[in-house]
C-alpha cells in the first residue's frame, strides 16, 4: 500500500481492507495456507490489528517464520498488557452519548431503563458509562452476583426516594436485557425498557485519542519490523508506548480495577460503602 492508498482514511471507522475473522485459520492448515500467502506475495512484514484471538493468529504467523507484530484494536479494553486499545473512546464515548439521550426519556416517563452496551465478556465500557452517566446500577461480568432481588430493590428505593428515572447499564457479557426489563417491571409496577445498543458503538469517526494512539502504535509497529523484530505486541503503559513479546501478552490477566469499580458503585442513590 502507498501513501495515496491511505489518504484520507483517518477519519473512517470500521476496515477499508475488509478484513474480518476466518475459521480456518484457527486450524494449522489455514496458519500454513496464510503463511504460504504471505511469503507467495513477498510480504515481509504483518502488522496484525486486534485484540488476544488476533494476537494468537499472529504468534502462529511468526512460529511459522512470517515477521509480526500485533496492535491492539479492541473496543473492549481488555489486552492486558497495554493500559488503552485502539477503538475504547470512541466506542465509550458513542454510548455515553447514547444514554444520555435515553435518559431524557427515562426522566420524561418516569420508567426504569436498561441500555445494554459491548464488550464480550469484559465490563470496561459498561463500568466506564455507569461513571460517566452517573448510572443507578452497573451490571458487569467480573462483578454481578445475579441476585435481581437486590436489584429490584434498588429500584423501589430509589423510586420511594423520589427518582423520577432509574438507569441499569448492562454488560454484553451479562445480556437478557429485554427479558429482565420483563421481570423488573413485573416485580416493581415501574415501566421498564431495555435499549441494546449493539453494533452502533463499533463504527462512526474515530475521537482524537483514538486517531492519535492508533497513529502512534502503528508508527512503534513499523518501526519495529525495521530494526528486524517480530512476535511482539505494542501496547500503552505509564504514558509511553512500548513493546512486548507475544507469548508474553498472551499470558498475561487483566480485572477491573477495584477503585474504580467502588466509585462506580458510589453513584448510586442507594450506595453504601462496605
Amino acid at each position: 500500500m502507498s501513501a495515496k492508498d491511505v489518504s484520507d482514511t483517518i477519519e473512517r471507522g470500521g476496515t477499508i481492507l475488509y478484513t474480518a475473522r476466518c475459521a480456518e485459520f484457527r486450524t494449522p492448515e489455514g496458519q500454513e495456507r496464510g503463511a504460504k500467502i504471505c511469503r507467495k506475495h513477498g510480504i515481509d512484514g504483518l502488522v496484525v490489528i486486534g485484540g488476544d484471538g488476533s494476537f494468537a493468529g499472529a504468534q502462529k504467523l511468526a512460529n511459522l517464520g512470517i515477521n509480526t507484530i500485533g496492535v491492539p484494536g479492541t473496543i473492549d479494553l481488555d489486552i492486558a498488557c497495554t493500559e488503552y486499545t485502539i477503538g475504547f473512546d470512541t466506542a465509550v464515548n458513542t454510548a455515553m452519548e447514547a444514554i444520555d439521550k435515553v435518559r431524557d426519556t427515562s426522566t420524561s416517563h418516569e420508567r426504569c431503563s436498561i441500555i445494554e452496551v459491548m464488550g464480550r465478556n469484559a465490563g470496561y465500557l459498561a463500568m466506564w458509562c455507569g461513571i460517566a452517566n452517573g448510572a443507578e446500577d452497573v451490571l458487569i461480568p467480573e462483578k454481578y452476583d445475579y441476585d435481581e432481588q437486590k436489584l429490584i430493590n434498588n429500584i423501589i428505593a430509589s423510586r420511594k426516594a423520589g427518582k423520577k428515572h432509574h438507569i441499569i447499564v448492562n454488560a454484553e457479557g451479562i445480556g437478557h436485557s429485554e427479558a429482565m426489563a420483563k421481570r423488573i417491571e413485573a416485580a416493581t409496577g415501574i415501566e421498564t425498557r431495555a435499549t441494546i445498543l449493539g453494533h452502533m458503538q463499533r463504527g462512526g469517526s474515530p475521537t482524537c485519542k483514538d486517531r492519535v494512539y492508533a497513529s502512534m502504535m502503528g508508527a512503534l509497529a513499523v518501526d519495529l519490523l525495521v530494526q528486524g523484530k517480530t512476535c511482539r505486541v505494542v501496547g500503552y503503559r505509564h504514558g509511553e508506548f512500548i513493546d512486548f513479546d507475544i507469548n508474553e501478552a498472551l499470558a498475561m490477566k487483566k480485572d477491573v480495577s477495584p477503585y474504580m469499580w467502588e466509585v462506580c458503585n458510589s453513584l448510586s442513590h442507594n450506595y453504601k460503602k462496605q
